[in-house]
């Protein structure tokens, strides 16, 4: 059976296969889901032996398990090692989700007129991912695999991918190969399919200021004692200055300002701002001053809150002055900031800022490189050829905002240039409620993925 027959003929068991994968909560951030996330490993390992891989193993580290597999079909022909991860970002809030995050459901939207699967991690990573499986299994079984394959799929990328670098360092003749394929990413849309060839690096950290030793009466100390939550939202309103600027000395020491040239093209790349903006219902974007809303995602660094709390916040009125306030904040880097450094400067400067009234605590969580990959690979061009033969287009070269820590180290353990061949778009919602995969994006990155690694192999033996 053809290829792309064999998917169609097969489009209910892939869609179903996927949707049982979404039922397990492997959210690897919380260890209350320890058992989910290791049931998650096995139904990838055995996702795998179905698909027809010479061998599948559950690799152990200190924290969650990699889960690897292989195909050698030609020890002459070129080899892939496919990327992904089956870990998923918490639910919360679970009151703004219109459906339960790990009971899948699909709905027709406006934009997926088709339908779109709606749960925790159905495109951010499993629907992307699997993709992979799915398409390797036609390729297996219509003869067209032109390929050796391994699989790498990890369950801690949500959390910084810290034992994958150590497995990754380890196994270096075990995934040795000549391209690194992941789809982990977004498109523009699939009527303007687009390649990502850039990533921002990142800096995640946790902030604790304490005051007095324990919660006080607001009327009896109020005034006479500092309070955390107000000294907390005073440091982080420092962080930037009337321009959103950060004001970290010796943070953007390390960043490229990029010229005009490149900067025009960059803009270039399809971007309705007035669409954007409907579609987050916001009035007016916002962000450093100078910059449109493409270079500030894909060229610029950025600090944020991400989550911010202390005190009394249940129903009611509780009049307190809290004895501690904290704060989650991530720093989104570019290429050539290193995230330990500018970790580092973040904790010298918050606590420098602080009033002698307070006490500060700043806790380093995970972080990554930037990394940008070069449009003039074998790799990239089968990228684009499988983009021209799938959606009759040409791929257009896009910087995005997010961050895979993992892609910088591929590039610097491995020697291999990642392709980031996602298939998401930016409103699939992820990491917030009601994440959502479009059901035409999963089966034509399927249907894609299968010409990579035809244009791939072609390509490689003209070289």
């Amino acid at each position: 059976m053809p290829l792309k027959q064999y998917i169609e003929s097969n489009s209910e068991r892939f869609l179903g296969e996927l949707v049982n994968l979404l039922k397990i909560p492997s959210v690897s951030a919380d260890p209350a889901y320890k058992n989910e996330v290791f049931k998650a490993a096995d139904f990838v390992r055995e996702s795998l032996e179905a698909a027809g891989v010479d061998k599948a193993e559950i690799c152990p580290t200190a924290g969650y398990p990699i889960v690897y597999g292989e195909k050698i079909t030609d020890p002459e022909a070129p080899t892939v090692l496919v990327y992904g991860h089956y870990d998923v970002q918490p639910a919360d809030p679970l009151e703004l989700w219109d459906s339960p995050p790990f009971e899948p459901v699909i709905k027709k939207t406006k934009l997926h007129p088709n339908g779109a699967i709606f749960a925790r991690g159905s495109a951010d990573d499993k629907g992307q991912f699997f993709m992979h499986v799915k398409a390797f299994e036609a390729m297996l079984a219509s003869g067209e695999l032109s390929c050796n394959v391994k699989f790498m799929i990890e369950g801690e990328e949500e959390v910084g991918s810290e034992n994958l670098d150590i497995f990754v360092r380890a196994n270096k003749e075990k995934l040795a190969a000549d391209v690194v394929l992941i789809s982990d990413t977004s498109m523009i849309s699939l009527e303007h399919p687009s390649v990502t060839v850039g990533l921002r690096g990142l800096a995640y950290m946790q902030v604790e200021v304490t005051g007095p030793d324990k919660d006080l009466h607001s009327g009896t100390f109020g005034g006479s004692v500092a309070n955390p939550i107000n000294v907390l939202c005073k440091m982080i309103a420092s962080l930037h200055d009337e321009n959103n600027h950060i004001t970290i000395p010796g943070f953007y020491d390390q960043v490229q300002e990029y010229g005009k040239e490149y900067r025009d093209k960059l803009n270039q790349a399809p971007f309705d701002e007035g669409e954007f903006k409907r579609k987050l219902d916001i009035k007016e974007t916002y962000g450093e001053k100078g910059y449109t809303t493409i270079e500030r995602v894909g060229i610029r660094p950025t600090l944020d809150v991400n989550g911010i709390w202390g005190g009394y916040i249940g129903e009611g009125a509780k009049t307190v002055l809290p004895s501690k306030a904290s704060a989650k904040i991530s720093m989104r880097l570019v290429p050539d900031q290193d995230h330990k450094s500018i970790a580092k400067l973040f904790e010298n400067h918050f606590k420098s800022i602080a009033p002698p009234a307070v006490k500060v605590k700043v806790v380093p969580h995970h972080g990554g490189q930037a990394a940008v990959v070069p449009t003039d690979s074998i790799g990239y061009k089968a990228a684009e050829a499988a983009i021209q033969e799938a959606f009759g287009k040409k791929a257009i070269p896009t910087r995005e905002g997010g961050s895979i820590p993992i892609t910088a180290l591929f590039q610097k353990v491995l020697g291999l240039d990642p392709i980031l061949l996602g298939f998401g778009l930016d409103t699939d919602a992820i990491h917030s409620p009601n994440e959502h995969y479009g059901l035409d994006n999963y089966f034509k990155g399927i249907e894609t993925i299968a010409l990579f690694f035809k244009h791939f192999n072609l390509l490689g033996k003209k070289k």
